[in-house]
């Protein structure tokens, strides 16, 4: 006969068993949390602005039939590549713009028009902080080079730097920027 006890040997089988069965429970409670949380965190960071409410006061994109929409719907309804069936709208910005320039007796003065895709608020906006992004557009044209204003590259570099200030300004003052292009209506360096 063998040295072991039969009925010992059955407690261990089955300590053994439930050792596995916790270990596979595990397995799948990480594997499954881990799962989740990777598709919550791929859906927070890809289509988390979907999840939010969109603001009633926010601008609206105009499309060239006259249709007001959202940002989403917009994006929906046309591809990103084209902004073909949007509506573009114009506003000149009244008092031209004159600073010195940087590191020299040069200076420049410049009229201003700008573009949006949206609605009639954002032109509200920028009356409303005209003396914000005066100052900002000021700024930003007193670090000019005088040589280089005159080219035309040195000419789009300020019409994409004067966009840029125009949005921040407008987006620290009312929440929004939405200003599609700048246009030299006159520009004179001497």
């Amino acid at each position: 006969m063998s040295d072991t006890n039969p009925e010992e040997e059955k407690p261990k089988k089955k300590k053994g068993k439930m050792k596995g069965l916790v270990i596979g429970l595990l397995a799948v409670a990480v594997l499954g949390g881990g799962g989740a949380a990777g598709g919550f965190y791929v859906a927070g960071t890809m289509g988390g602005e979907d999840h939010e409410p969109e603001d009633p006061n926010k601008p609206k994109i105009i499309l060239k039939d006259g249709t007001a929409v959202s940002e989403k719907e917009a994006k929906t309804a046309v591809p990103a590549e084209t902004d073909s069936k949007f509506k573009v709208s114009y506003h000149q910005i009244e008092q031209p713009f004159t600073s010195n320039l940087s590191n020299s007796e040069s200076f420049a003065q410049l009229s201003l028009a700008i573009s949006t895709y949206y609605d009639e608020r954002v032109f509200q906006n920028v009356t409303d902080h005209e003396i914000a992004i005066r100052s900002a557009v000021l700024m930003e044209l007193g670090q000019q080079d005088p040589f280089e204003l005159e080219t035309s590259e040195g000419k789009l570099k300020l019409k994409k730097k004067l966009r840029d200030v125009i949005n921040q300004t407008l987006t620290e003052k009312s929440g929004f920027g939405g200003i599609e292009d700048v246009y030299f209506t006159s520009i004179v360096v001497q």
